[in-house]
């Protein structure tokens, strides 16, 4: 089977290079202070040539060929190094063929005990995405160094912020654009027969595509360098624009369209996909149509199940019944469109209650038994605090992801004595009993940090699936 040559082979050599790696970055560390943060000497020049070589030998023994189109630009023309679209981790393979330059990486990454060592020798500026100050001072070290007289490496920079699919380009993040220094733009395609390279919220495993592309025969990376882009007056002015005029020209030469999505909004569309909320691969765009409706900064549906509404039946809300809840005018376009998202059958009605729960679970960061606390309130027809098992079923399917016969099932255990209704009340005594939940009691700032793809795991609370 190709994939265990390769594997063994391209394993192999992979130690030897963090074994380089280690000696690079605890060498330059002692030569340099701790931390490394100094320029190259001409030893450590060397030590980063061997380390491109050996890590260009690593793909190659994977059977991964990379292409080389253009010319790279020195650093003199081009301090900084544009690489679109990011798709998957194989992507990093790019720093051995731009000469190990600096990267824009998580502090987690720089923390691993095998690539963190590559990062780590590439002097990178490290980004913590939920620290608001992270941002500001990253784009002021960007700016240092893209500006400085010094012989500081390139920066490469993936400006969308995290993975597509690579049929579109998502808006460019301004950060690489804030020196107002030129850019090379460098696109990335894998012009492969099968697909094994993809890593999105919604696909498989990095390990899983890792075994994957390891079984090809040979697999192909073309790597893209386009002509240096020069900014003007105007783009110097304004990152945003400076990036959206790049992104257009790396899509013309990519043959791909531009969608105006950012991190946040596939950081957002992960995290409905998670909990299965409904509508969760459009949860950005009906953020974006609330936006404009004005409906976040009045904070409407927060105040829709605050005042407890009581439709005459949630579930089968008319248009007009939609726009009156939400103080807008039915023949609005874009009110016309929001409705639309949620009318999936085209039916003319939709179930209101799924529209509150997607829109307020995902408009602030929520512990996720704020969350269910939430759907609690929003499917409680009775108006008294008590739940029924249907609408106990749905509220765990769209907040845990849980199915339909396991919250059957925990309905049961929290009501044995074959009682209708359940309170808020009755499942938290229950849910802190069982070791499966106890994630739903820990605050944290991502879904994807409190809950594992949203499943309950088994044990004696929960069913065990046949």
């Amino acid at each position: 089977m190709p994939g265990f040559g390769s594997a063994h082979c391209c394993f192999s050599t992979s130690f030897f290079v963090h074994g380089l790696h280690c000696y690079g970055v605890h060498g330059r560390s002692f030569y340099c202070g701790q931390g490394g943060n100094k320029l190259y000497t001409n030893f450590w020049e060397t030590i980063r040539l061997l380390l491109c070589t050996l890590g260009r030998f690593v793909y190659a023994a994977a059977g991964m060929e990379i292409i080389i189109k253009g010319k790279q630009a020195s650093r003199s023309e081009a301090p900084v190094l544009v690489c679109a679209p990011h798709s998957t981790f194989i992507d990093g393979g790019i720093v051995y063929i731009t000469g190990l330059p600096t990267c824009i990486v998580r502090r987690e990454s720089g923390n691993d005990s095998y690539i963190g060592k590559l990062i780590n020798f590439s002097q990178p500026i490290y980004v913590w995405r939920d620290d608001p100050d992270s941002r500001h001072n990253t784009i002021k070290e960007i700016i240092k160094r893209a500006k400085s007289d010094l012989d500081w490496p390139q920066i490469l920079i993936f400006p969308e912020g995290t993975c597509t699919n690579r049929s579109c380009l998502i808006t460019f993040k301004p950060g690489a654009f804030y020196p107002g220094v030129p850019v090379q733009p460098v696109c990335i395609r894998y012009p492969n027969k099968l697909d094994t390279v993809t890593w999105t919220w919604e696909g498989p495993s990095a390990l899983k595509l890792l075994w994957l592309t390891l079984t090809q025969v040979h697999s192909y990376c073309e790597i893209e360098f386009l002509p240096v882009y020069r900014p003007n007056e105007e783009e110097k002015r304004d990152p945003k624009l400076y990036a959206n005029n790049v992104r257009r020209v790396m899509a013309k030469a990519l043959g791909v369209p531009t969608v105006d999505y950012t991190y946040d909004d596939c950081r957002l569309m992960a995290r409905a996909k998670e909990m299965n909320l409904p509508c969760a691969s459009s949860i950005a765009e009906i953020r974006k149509i609330r936006q404009r409706l004005q409906l976040i900064d009045a904070h409407i549906e927060e105040k829709i199940i605050n005042s407890q509404l009581i439709c005459k039946d949630c579930s089968r809300v008319t248009l007009t019944e939609f726009s009156n809840y939400l103080n807008v005018f039915p023949s609005d376009p874009l009110v016309m469109q929001l409705f639309k998202l949620y009318d999936k059958n085209a039916s003319g009605v939709i179930d209101f209650r799924e529209y509150l729960l997607g829109t307020v679970v995902t408009s602030k960061e929520r512990s996720l038994l704020e969350i269910i606390q939430l759907g609690f309130k929003i499917y409680d027809s009775s108006g008294v605090g008590k739940i029924s098992l249907h609408e106990f079923v749905t509220i765990l399917n769209h907040t845990l992801a849980v199915t339909s016969e396991q919250s059957e099932f925990i309905f049961k255990q929290i009501v044995p004595d074959n009682a209708i209704y359940i309170t808020f009340d009755n499942f938290v005594s229950f849910a802190k009993e069982c070791p499966e939940f106890s994630n739903i009691f820990v605050t944290c700032n991502s879904s994807k940090n409190c809950q594992k793809n949203g499943n309950v795991h088994e044990n004696n609370c929960v069913k065990k699936n046949e």
